[in-house]
């Protein structure tokens, strides 16, 4: 047996591939900083004397700079070593962050200055986002896809959680100046993790504007009736379900159970989502998405408790259905994503992935209140609960989602020898 084949033969978990390691630990550390930032922008907009107005314009500024972005984005990581354009972001974003933290720490900065670079950062954050999902499956074999999709996003949601609780507790204990700091320095570790990640570039066609790379990567995605019926019901998700949760699940928790309560039912739906993630490490179907889509159902079990409001216990049950099924779709989509596009198109349609699931949510943020204000909290969440739930099982409806098939055994693009240890 040739040493080739004695590599191939070792690798049986992601863990054994030094790329995915380096670029996982990168990618948690980095989401550990991201979750704390958002606490430490709303004290730092109000410690500047800000109203709930600006700082609303502040986040807005934020999410439309990463909408308005990411196709270049996904352009960039067809182009170019895609583990340069996370490495490049990760740095930029340091120095963003940390310009930011500064300016809070020594008291010269303002408003608009935070609303600028957190702008600058959504736009460097959103050229890297579909090159890091790209990246997973350049390095494991084939085999492991759907375990190292799960490993990453399990632990990125673990991160996630301690990093708000995090940015809660460096918030009071140091000063928002200081904890967007922690952010930089996240940034800084992982931009330097990444630089020891190499993979291989893609091989997309050389000559083409961003315009036309753009173009194609959308021509691949409505090449695939699943993948364009999908990211429809993302965005009908995220015009009702998300911006209601925003908007309202605040209002009506704290009313009916306190203001802690809202904390628990958001803690509980991570609960949910890492429950998910553990099953996917085990298991997952061999009609993955049709399943995960079929799972998708179980996110209207939250808006229908808000919209009940009956007690707590089924507010949190709510929320960690809403988690739990959201999670196992989410690994299901990811595997579909990464097994079915062409490898050199690939961070394109993430591109539009992200593009199609968030461009309506400004727009529902917007409309919520007003909407809700007119026909009642209750009223508006059960219209959420019903439009969220009527649009998966239209999408269960289509053959494409319904008979997509999981690549089994491994991928023909996979390496010969996979990127272990040697």
């Amino acid at each position: 047996m040739s040493r080739a084949s004695e590599e191939v033969v070792t690798i049986r978990t992601p863990w054994q591939s030094r790329p995915f390691r380096l670029l996982t630990v990168g990618m948690v550390i980095s989401a550990f900083g991201s979750s704390i930032t958002p606490v430490a922008i709303a004290f730092a907009v109000l410690s500047l004397g800000g109203s709930a107005t600006q700082l609303g314009l502040v986040v807005a500024a934020y999410a439309a700079a990463e909408v308005a972005t990411v196709l270049v984005g996904g352009v960039l990581g067809d182009r170019l070593p895609r583990t340069a354009v996370v490495q490049g972001a990760a740095l930029a974003s340091a120095v963003t962050q940390g310009v930011l933290g500064l300016s809070l720490v020594k008291g010269w900065s303002s408003i608009g200055l935070v609303a600028l670079l957190s702008a600058l950062t959504g736009i460097v954050g959103s050229l890297s986002t579909p090159s890091a999902s790209a990246m997973t499956q350049q390095t494991v074999p084939g085999y492991l896809l759907q375990r190292a999709i799960s490993i990453r996003r399990l632990l990125g949601n673990s991160a996630s959680v301690v990093g708000f609780g995090a940015g809660g507790m460096l918030v009071a204990a140091v000063g928002p100046g200081w904890a967007i700091l922690v952010d930089a320095f996240t940034f800084l570790v992982a931009s330097i993790l990444l630089a020891s990640v190499h993979l291989p570039s893609p091989a997309a066609e050389p000559g083409h504007s961003v315009l036309a790379d753009a173009l194609i990567g959308a021509r691949e995605v409505l090449r695939h009736t699943w993948l364009w019926v999908l990211i429809a019901v993302a965005l009908v998700y995220h015009l009702f379900y998300a911006s209601a949760q925003g908007v309202l699940g605040p209002i009506v928790v704290q009313l009916g159970y306190g203001e802690a309560a809202w904390g628990w039912a958001l803690a509980v739906l991570m609960i949910g989502f890492m429950a998910g993630g553990l099953v996917t490490l085990k298991w997952m179907p061999r009609r993955a998405l049709y399943v995960g889509t079929a799972f998708l159902t179980l996110t209207a079990c939250f808006p229908a408790a808000l919209a009940a409001n009956l007690n707590l216990g089924l507010v949190l049950t709510g929320a960690f259905l809403h988690g739990f099924g959201l999670e196992l779709f989410s690994v299901a989509w990811d595997l579909s994503i990464q097994e079915n596009v062409a490898p050199d198109k690939l961070a394109r349609v993430y591109g539009f992935d992200v593009l199609g699931s968030f461009i309506a949510r400004p727009i529902g943020l917007a409309l919520t209140g007003p909407l809700a204000e007119a026909v009642g909290y209750a009223d508006w969440l059960w219209i959420v609960t019903g439009v969220v739930l009527v649009s998966i099982l239209i999408a269960l409806t289509f053959p494409s989602v319904r008979s997509l098939e999981r690549h089994l055994p491994a991928r023909t693009n996979d390496p010969d020898t996979p990127p272990a240890d040697g």
